[in-house]
Formats: structure tokens, sequence, C-alpha cells
């Protein structure tokens, strides 16, 4: 894997965990010769990541709205920092240049770029492994919520189980390239392994 997209909050949340756990995943990035592609915010998760690869001598690319650019404080100090018109382009240039895709915790953003990389995997847009640090707990519920999305037969098995969660970071970059993407025909349904 060469690069690796991180989707997370563009605040530190309540507990200092999710930043340490943000740092933690930075250095391994970098440790593995794994590039970040982000948000490319200096604030909040996305920075602490972005500033612990960095700080490992790794390379960072962020892509950020030009509307979002004050909002997010645009980090300064990147390998490369893409301004795009829209969260569209910003969404599809990060998918297009990373090999993986893992969930820091995170808000609505976070959750919907989450589901959005899962879908296009779901739908065989890409064959991209998906993944969910779960630090302290903070995606239980989701978790919990997409199992019983299985079992009321919305969600088919196989592609549940493309989500990968961990809580180390360092497994969690073991699992996405391990990763084998499932041999699916159809999205749902009978088929669908």
């Amino acid at each position: 894997m060469k690069r690796i997209c991180v989707y997370c909050g563009s605040g530190p949340g309540r507990r200092k965990v999710y930043a340490n756990a943000a740092r933690h995943l930075g250095r391994s990035l970098a440790a593995h010769g794994i590039g970040l592609v982000y948000g490319g915010g200096s604030v909040g998760l996305m920075g602490a990541v972005a500033d612990a690869v960095l700080a490992a001598g790794g390379e960072v690319i962020g892509v950020i709205p030009g509307a979002l650019t004050d909002r997010e404080a645009a980090h300064g100090g990147l390998t490369e920092l893409r301004v795009v018109e829209s969260m569209h382009q910003r969404k599809a240039a990060m998918a297009e240049m990373a090999d993986g895709f893992i969930a820091l915790p995170g808000g609505l953003g976070t959750l919907e770029e989450l589901f959005e990389a899962l879908t296009w995997a779901q739908l065989g847009m890409h064959r991209k492994p998906c993944g969910i640090l779960n630090v302290a707990g903070y995606y239980d519920a989701l978790i919990g919520f997409l199992d019983r999305a299985v079992s009321e037969e919305f969600v088919g098995p196989v592609h549940r189980e493309a989500l990968l969660v961990e809580e180390d970071p360092d497994l969690m970059l073991e699992a996405l390239g391990a990763w084998q993407p499932p041999a699916v025909r159809r999205w749902m349904g009978p088929e669908d392994v």
C-alpha cells in the first residue's frame, strides 16, 4: 500500500485517547512507508494524524474545498495541499489517491465519507479495504447497527465482513495489507457470494 485515506474529526473529541490514537496511527503509517491522504485540516484529529506523519518523515497529501480552508484551518505544512471546489471533488480525489480507507473517531462528515467508500466497494466501484479504528469503543454502537442490518437482510454478510474493525493502529495496517476483496457477483441477494 502506497497511501491510506484517513477520515476523522476536525475536532479533538471529548477524550484525549482519540488524539493519542490519531498520532499513533500517523506514526505507524510513516513507519510502514505509507503516505496519508486526508481532508487537509490542521485542527482536531485531522491535524493530529497529519502532524504525526510529518514529524516521522512521512508523506501527507491534504485535499480541502476552498470554502473550508478557513473553517477547517487548512494545514500549511503538508507535502501537498490540493484545494478543490466541492466536497464531491474532495472525496473523489482522496479515494483516487488512496489504496485503502481508515475511519478514526469523527462526526457526520467522517461517517458520510466512510459509508460512501463502503458503498463504492459494495457496488464494485473499487476494490480497496475499508476499516474502522474503534478507539475506546467509539464505534461499538455503529458496529452493532451494521450487524443488525445484516440480520434484517439489508446488508449482505460479505459486505459487513468487508469492513475491518481494529482497536490498534498497527493491527489495522496489518489487516488492511492482508485484506482480499470478496468475489461478489451481485451487491445484494442470495447470490451475494
